[in-house]
C-alpha cells in the first residue's frame, strides 16, 4: 500500500479526529467492524 503524507494544522487534525469518531459511531449503531477506524485514530492519537 502506498503511504501519503499530509501536512495539516491542529484545527485540520481535530476535524480529522472528530471525523473518524463520528463515522466510528456510526459503525457501531449499524453493529459492524470498526477495526480499522480503530487503528487509523490510535495512530492518529499517537502522533499527538
Amino acid at each position: 500500500m502506498k503511504k501519503i503524507k499530509l501536512k495539516v494544522d491542529s484545527t485540520d487534525y481535530k476535524i480529522i479526529i472528530n471525523a473518524l469518531v463520528e463515522f466510528r459511531n456510526k459503525l457501531i449503531s449499524e453493529k459492524r467492524d470498526t477495526t480499522p477506524i480503530d487503528d487509523i485514530l490510535l495512530n492518529l492519537v499517537d502522533k499527538l
